[in-house]
């Protein structure tokens, strides 16, 4: 069984600390980031961090689980924001497509630091769970409703959308020159309207 770390007190002056060391990741990597730049960082002396977390890679890991945890609120309050299930699925996309530059960064370091690492896997497979389930809950909507003919099953149809968005972080991070996020967007919903076989409007525009 895989060993839970302990999370240790601090209250809001930590928690301000882990948007420091979310920023440190992002620039160094989950392997360079240490005390001391997060230190530099965020104000507070290494003493400090070492009694917040103990060890350099808790402080690592605990920030990423925070992080990935506020990417699936923000995911869920797009969500919640639309009714129509057509629009909420392209909305849901484009939230993924406008992604900061640093937050594909701690993504992909937090999917290869979960490979080796048994409480963050165990934490990705949570992630990935709770942030897959907008998605699926809008294509199971739009079935319902009659607004989508599905030719495929909505769990297929979703798990397929996720992969493409994923792929996509990965070459953005890597600065690939293809595909660009509009041409990409552009070639998804046509794709997914066709899986999804929506009946009535097109897609809105990127605002």
């Amino acid at each position: 069984m895989p060993v839970t770390r302990k999370r240790r007190a601090g209250g809001e002056k930590r928690a301000a600390v882990l948007d420091a060391v979310v920023d440190v990741l992002a620039a160094r990597g989950y392997e360079n980031t240490r005390f001391a730049d997060v230190s530099a960082a965020g104000g507070v002396a290494i003493s400090t961090l070492q009694t917040y977390f103990g060890s350099r890679e808790d402080m690592v890991v605990e920030a990423m689980q925070v992080f990935t945890d506020r990417e699936v609120d923000a995911l869920r309050a797009v969500s919640a924001a639309e009714t129509d299930p057509w629009r909420r699925l392209v909305a849901l996309v484009d939230r993924s497509l406008h992604n900061s530059e640093s937050t594909r960064q701690i993504l992909v370091e937090f999917w290869r630091a979960a490979m080796r690492d048994d409480e963050l896997r165990d934490h990705s497979a949570q992630v990935w769970a709770r942030y897959r389930a907008p998605f699926l809950a809008a294509v199971r909507e739009g079935a319902s409703r009659g607004d989508f003919t599905l030719a495929h099953d909505a769990e297929a149809v979703t798990d397929l959308l996720l992969s493409a968005l994923a792929g996509l972080i990965v070459s953005r991070v890597q600065h690939h020159p293809a595909p660009t996020p509009t041409d990409f967007r552009t070639v998804l919903l046509a794709q997914l309207r066709l899986m999804l076989g929506v009946n009535g409007e097109e897609p809105r525009t990127e605002s």
